[in-house]
C-alpha cells in the first residue's frame, strides 16, 4: 500500500512516499475505505513539525480528510476525522468532540493520505457518486469545524455581523460560506488584496487588509462605533487584540486555533463591561457531522479548491500549504488499480 508518511518530525524533507505498507484490516465496528483523495490542513504542518505531547509511530501516515469508496460496495463516502470512544460521559451526551479519549486522524491515529484507511463505521457518511472528488476530499474537517463554531457555539443569526480573521484558509472560507448562507453580514481580513478580491466574489460584504489598516478602528469607524456581533478567530496571538477591539457589546468571539501562537491576553474590565462571551470550539459532534454531510449531498458549502497534487507530489503539496499563498484547499489524489 502507498502512503505519504514521516518517520521523524521536522521539515518537508521528512515527508516520504512509501510503497510497501500493509493494507489495514478492519476490526468489528470498523470499515475499510479505498481513498480516492485527501486534503491538507494546517494540522498537517503542526504534525510534521511536532506537537507537544503528541507521539508518532514510524512510518506515520499523514492527513485527516478523505473521500473514497467503501470496501465491498460502490458507495462514495467522506470521513469524519474525529475519533471518539462512544462511551464516556460526553459521548453519552452526544458531544463526541469532547470525548476524554478524543483523537484525530493524522495526529493521534494514522492518517488518510494512503490507498486504504480503516475507521469506525460511524465516522463515514455516504454521498452521491457524482459529487466532485476534490471538493468532497476537502470538505469535512474545515466545514465541520466552522459549522460548530458559527451554528452551534456562536449561534449566529441572520441579522448579525461577523468578522472572520485571516481569510484564505479552509476554516475561514467555510465560515464565510456558512455565515452568508445564514444571511449574516460578513467582514473578512487578509494581508493579500488578491485574496480579499476573491472573497468578495464569494460574497464577503466588507474586506480589510490588516497589513495596511487597523482592523478594529476601521470596523468601529464603518459601523458607527458599534462593532460586530461575532468574531471567528483561528489565528491567535497576532489577531486577538484586533478581534476584541472589533467586537461589539454582548458580542461573541469563537476560536478553534492559534496558528500565530497560543498565548493571548484579555482586559477583564472590557470583558465584563461589554458582556462579551469567549467560546472555544473543536471539530464537531456526530449530529453536526450528519448536518454538514447533508449540506455536501445537496452541493452546498463546497470548499474552494486551490490546487490538486498527485500523491507522488506530496512534498510539493505541503510546500504550497506552508507558503501561505493558497486560497482554498489543497488536495492530494491517490490513484490506484491495485486490490487490497
Amino acid at each position: 500500500m502507498r502512503a505519504l508518511t514521516i518517520s521523524a518530525h521536522g521539515g518537508i524533507e521528512r515527508l516520504e512516499l512509501r510503497d510497501n505498507l500493509p493494507v489495514p484490516e478492519p476490526a468489528p465496528g470498523e470499515v475499510r475505505i479505498r481513498v480516492l483523495a485527501a486534503a491538507l490542513n494546517h494540522l498537517d504542518l503542526f504534525v510534521l513539525k511536532g506537537l507537544p505531547g503528541a507521539t508518532i509511530a514510524p512510518p506515520w501516515i499523514m492527513g485527516a480528510d478523505a473521500v473514497g469508496i467503501l470496501d465491498g460496495t460502490d458507495d462514495l463516502v467522506v470521513v469524519n476525522p474525529g475519533l471518539s470512544d462512544g462511551t464516556c460521559e460526553y459521548c453519552r451526551r452526544g458531544e463526541q468532540s469532547l470525548c476524554v479519549r478524543f483523537r484525530l486522524l493524522g495526529e493521534h491515529a494514522p492518517g488518510t493520505i494512503a490507498e486504504y484507511i480503516v475507521v469506525p463505521e460511524r465516522n463515514v457518511a455516504r454521498i452521491p457518486r457524482d459529487t466532485p472528488i476534490p471538493e468532497a476530499a476537502a470538505f469535512t474537517l474545515t466545514t465541520l469545524t466552522a459549522w460548530r463554531m458559527l451554528v452551534t457555539r456562536a449561534q449566529l443569526r441572520s441579522d448579525e455581523q461577523v468578522l472572520i480573521q485571516g481569510i484564505g484558509g479552509g476554516v475561514a472560507l467555510s465560515a464565510l460560506q456558512i455565515a452568508k448562507q445564514a444571511g449574516a453580514r460578513v467582514w473578512v481580513t487578509s494581508s493579500s488584496d488578491e485574496k480579499l478580491a476573491r472573497t468578495r466574489e464569494l460574497g464577503a460584504d466588507e474586506t480589510i487588509n490588516y497589513s495596511t489598516t487597523d482592523v478594529a478602528k476601521e470596523i468601529r469607524a464603518r459601523t458607527g462605533k458599534r462593532g460586530v456581533d461575532v468574531v471567528v478567530d483561528s489565528v491567535g496571538e497576532a489577531t486577538w487584540q484586533s478581534s476584541l477591539g472589533a467586537l461589539g457589546k454582548f458580542g461573541r468571539l469563537v476560536t478553534c486555533g492559534a496558528t500565530s501562537g497560543p498565548t493571548v491576553t484579555t482586559d477583564a474590565r472590557k470583558l465584563f463591561w461589554n458582556q462579551w462571551t469567549i467560546l472555544g470550539s473543536t471539530m464537531g459532534n456526530d449530529a453536526e457531522f450528519a448536518a454538514v454531510a447533508e449540506e455536501l449531498r445537496n452541493r452546498r458549502l463546497l470548499p474552494p479548491i486551490d490546487s490538486v497534487f498527485d500523491i507522488t507530489q506530496g512534498r510539493e503539496a505541503f510546500a504550497r500549504l506552508q507558503s501561505g499563498a493558497q486560497f482554498g484547499k489543497i488536495v492530494v489524489t491517490i490513484p490506484s488499480d491495485r486490490a487490497p
